[in-house]
């Protein structure tokens, strides 16, 4: 009989110790080593050895492999498909994460069922709820679908065996922390698990091509749960993100490797599911105050979409003798950038103030075209006088001040014509390149003086 030995294993890295440490040397972090046994014990599953054995393979000229139907699967839902990039290919693996109670299971539920559509059997594998919670949900939801097969199951084995039998269209995996490989020893979960767990779906997708669904928890930093080798491993990782108390959601890909990793999909949480949200920019607009200081709008592209969003900004006096800065939707560190900007450049006194900066909705900015209407927000605050309600604006600032021109230009202002402005404060740049536009007013500013100028020294 072997002897049985265990070792300590670091649940976020991997890095393996004989010894247990309280601190990981692979990546620093703190009571994340846990004891697992890497003994030779009695393997399960060996009656199936023949069936998962790899098929021997031999290599290949390039131009003698063929294309393979790469025809994408439209599952019905346009803010999905957009973000897939046109729907789903056979024998891709998708990971989708996301904060507990954002809607995971149920996004994953609605593409179940969309996809199924009475035609094409669907594989939903349940690892850590009950057949009838699982039929509850997709009960409220209205996804009833017979095509829909449920299966409350962790061990990996019998799931391969239900493939084979079933041979659905589609999997769904719910979630990949709760299943496991019998053949190690290891709880579901851990660092190893996962890494072989993921490898057997992969190749159930791939041989098999079977479109496959993977749902992952996340870390208390939003990260997806367990290696980074996980997200390696998958053609496309999908996160689920939202602000707790709104009801909107946004589903984006980072990384995508059949199709870009720009283009965002918007759903409402709703009783009956997640509802799709066809026209973003006036839902994040829907409840804007009117005439308001500190409320300035502003144009962002999200891959091919324009999207129009509300920037709030509170600029007041200091309540204790370090001033407080407090950013949500936005980089911290660009809007103290800008804040520097306005003082040096544009002459505000900002730096013994209290500043607090939003974005309405639970919506994130990552571009720098949203430079001018952050600074802008900061400045009609500061100055207590409102900007043109129907104004919009988009421009990147430097540290000079200069407010540099930015990308699909025309495509932000068709956006804005559409939900009625008529006024555009834009960089000087962008203003030259663009043909003229009726019913609407180009105001093209060169730096952050002339954009101070022309909406508050007039």
């Amino acid at each position: 009989m072997a002897k049985k030995s265990t070792v300590f294993q670091c649940r976020e890295c991997g890095f393996q110790s004989t010894k247990w440490m309280g601190r990981c040397s692979g990546c620093e972090s703190w009571n994340s080593m846990d004891e697992i046994d890497v003994g030779v014990g009695k393997k399960r599953g060996k009656a199936k050895a023949n069936r998962k054995a790899s098929v021997e393979t031999a290599a290949v000229a390039i131009n003698q492999v063929g294309q393979g139907d790469w025809n994408r699967m439209p599952l019905g839902l346009g803010e999905l498909d957009r973000v897939l990039g046109g729907g789903l290919v056979k024998g891709s693996l998708v990971l989708l994460g996301g904060d507990p109670g954002i809607g995971k299971s149920t996004l994953a539920s609605s593409m179940a069922f969309r996809f199924a559509d009475g035609k094409r059997k669907v594989l939903y594998v349940s690892g850590e709820e009950s057949l009838q919670q699982t039929r509850m949900r997709a009960e409220r939801i209205g996804c009833l679908d017979p095509n829909v097969l449920l299966l409350a199951e962790v061990d990996l084995d019998r799931v391969d065996d239900e493939v084979l039998t079933l041979q659905p269209e589609m999997l769904v995996v719910d979630s990949i922390q709760s299943v496991f490989c019998p053949e190690l020893s290891s709880t579901p979960g851990t660092v190893s698990q996962l890494r072989e767990s993921a490898s057997r779906l992969m190749q159930i997708a791939k041989r098999r091509e079977i479109p496959t669904l993977l749902i992952g928890h996340v870390t208390k930093d939003g990260a997806i749960a367990g290696p980074r080798v996980l997200e390696h491993m998958v053609d496309t990782v999908l996160y689920f993100e939202g602000e707790r108390g709104h009801p909107y959601r946004i589903l984006r890909a980072v990384k995508n490797r059949f199709g870009s990793t720009n283009e965002i999909g918007v759903f409402e949480m709703k009783e009956e599911g997640l509802v799709e949200v066809g026209n973003p920019s006036s839902l994040f607009l829907e409840q804007r105050p009117m005439d308001a200081a500190g409320s300035v709008v502003t144009v962002c592209m999200e891959g091919s979409r324009p999207l129009m969003v509300e920037v709030q900004a509170l600029v007041g006096s200091a309540s204790y003798g370090t001033p407080r800065r407090t950013c949500t939707g936005m980089d911290h560190n660009r809007v103290a950038l800008l804040v520097a900007v306005l003082e040096k450049r544009g002459g505000l006194q900002l730096s013994q103030l209290d500043i607090f900066a939003n974005v309405a909705g639970g919506f994130r900015l990552d571009e720098p075209a949203a430079d001018l209407s952050i600074a802008m927000s900061l400045a009609s605050s500061f100055r207590g006088r409102p900007v043109p309600h129907h104004m919009a604006m988009f421009g990147e600032i430097g540290l000079t001040g200069e407010i540099r021109a930015v990308s699909q230009c025309e495509t932000r202002v068709r956006e804005a014509m559409k939900l009625g402005f008529n006024q555009i404060l834009l960089p000087a740049n962008n203003q030259e390149r663009l043909r003229h536009l009726d019913g609407v007013l180009l105001a093209g500013v060169r730096n952050v003086d002339e954009a101070l100028d022309y909406l508050f020294r007039s």
